[in-house]
């Protein structure tokens, strides 16, 4: 699963995070993930997280945690996945430089990642996170760029999940999930049109904009199904962001 939180921003009045923050545990709950990337959780919502998921480990232990940064960020069930070693970079022209920006790009972006395995099975992979930015088009293109690369290189089976902030189509998508990449995304696979599919609807449960939450998959991963999850509680939705859940297999 991939879920946008929404970070807490006290503009959000009766939306913010603390009028649905048990909604997002409950939406979680609901579909119970192996795997988990979140996306714009600060660090006290992420805190929150850690403490109230139950059934749920952050996946944080090669982290320096910074409060003034917004994570990327990586939940697993012990229950069904063992965590091995993990990293993570910034997109930028200086990845190991802590809060680091290039190409115009509006905050500090990131990747998470890490090598997992389901228990009992041998296949180890990694599943990486991530949130490209909103504002610059080409800091999204080299972060692309970079992300591709940087798998590929690894050599092993991936899971790339995140709000990336372009539609279908579009060059950064081009370069993630077509055009020679290792990757393809999970809801082209169903074969299904992009028409009325988005992934945005600002609190209201309406369609707004373009299908931007992209799970995407190297192989042996196949996809069993997938969907945009609008689950609410009588019209009140746990963020701006419908998540997005793909059932694979190998």
């Amino acid at each position: 699963m991939t879920f946008n939180l929404r970070f807490a921003n006290p503009a959000d009045g009766p939306d913010q995070w603390q009028y649905r923050k048990e909604l997002v545990l409950e939406t979680i709950w609901a579909y119970q993930p192996d795997l988990l990337g979140t996306q714009e959780g600060t660090v006290p919502q992420l805190e929150y997280l850690a403490d109230h998921l139950t059934g749920y480990e952050p996946f944080i232990q090669h982290r320096n945690t910074d409060p003034t940064c917004q994570y990327p960020t990586i939940f697993y069930r012990p229950e069904s996945m063992v965590a091995g070693a993990g990293a993570e970079f910034w997109l930028s022209e200086t990845p190991t430089q802590h809060r680091s920006k290039s190409w115009g790009s509006a905050f500090p972006r990131m990747v998470t990642y890490g090598r997992f395995c389901e228990r009992e099975r041998d296949l180890w992979f990694y599943f990486a996170d991530t949130h490209l930015d909103h504002i610059s088009g080409q800091a999204r293109l080299q972060a692309a760029l970079m992300l591709r690369r940087h798998f590929t290189q690894l050599g092993e089976p991936a899971i790339l999940v995140g709000d990336f902030n372009d539609p279908p189509g579009s060059e950064v998508h081009q370069i993630l999930a077509q055009d020679g990449s290792p990757f393809r995304d999970t809801w082209e696979l169903l074969q299904r049109p992009e028409v009325e599919v988005t992934t945005q609807h600002k609190f209201s449960g309406e369609l707004i904009g373009a299908r931007i939450d992209w799970v995407l998959i190297t192989p042996p991963f196949r996809l069993k199904a997938a969907t945009i999850i609008t689950y609410n509680l009588e019209g009140r939705y746990p963020s701006d962001h419908f998540p997005y859940l793909s059932d694979l297999e190998y």
